[in-house]
């Protein structure tokens, strides 16, 4: 997808926007690091089928809006670029197509293991690696829910992006 279109710039802030609501909206408290558990890496994971490794950006803004909203100051930065990285590994690797749920899981798989290496190596640092273990079974729960949300919208990705392209 290229970002120079205004057709493809509009959807990218609306699949944007998507993933800050899917992140801020439905969450579940983890008490260990005062974070969240939440639904916004499976519509990462459409955003990336949608727009390829521009999902990066998506993924990237989405979440760390969501971080700025709910006042998660230090996660701000972190959140970028751990997210981005999802995006763009879904986005480079997953494909947009039904057939290959297989592939896609994979993909997911390595995207999530990212965001659970990147947020207890943040963590570590900001509230020592003890801390941090214990933010890294919820994460996985996390990124569980990232993966099947993302496999089940993979078909809806699939019709959508005839509209995209």
């Amino acid at each position: 997808m290229n970002l120079k279109n205004t057709k493809n710039l509009a959807i990218c802030g609306l699949l944007a926007a998507l993933v800050l609501l899917a992140t801020f909206v439905i969450k579940l408290p983890v008490p260990i690091t005062n974070g969240y558990v939440h639904l916004g890496d499976g519509f990462i994971f459409l955003a990336a089928l949608l727009t390829g490794p521009v999902g990066a950006l998506v993924a990237g803004v989405g979440s760390m809006l969501a971080d700025l909203i709910g006042g998660y100051f230090p996660y701000i930065l972190p959140t970028f670029v751990i997210k981005a990285a999802m995006g763009f590994i879904a986005g480079r690797f997953a494909v947009c197509d039904s057939k290959n749920l297989l592939r896609n899981l994979i993909v997911f798989l390595c995207a999530e293991a990212v965001m659970v290496l990147g947020y207890f190596l943040f963590e570590g640092v900001l509230y020592g690696f003890a801390a941090a273990l214990g933010a890294v079974f919820p994460n996985i729960i996390q990124g569980v829910f990232g993966v099947v949300v993302g496999l089940a919208l993979t078909p809806v990705a699939e019709q959508l992006k005839k509209y995209v392209a």
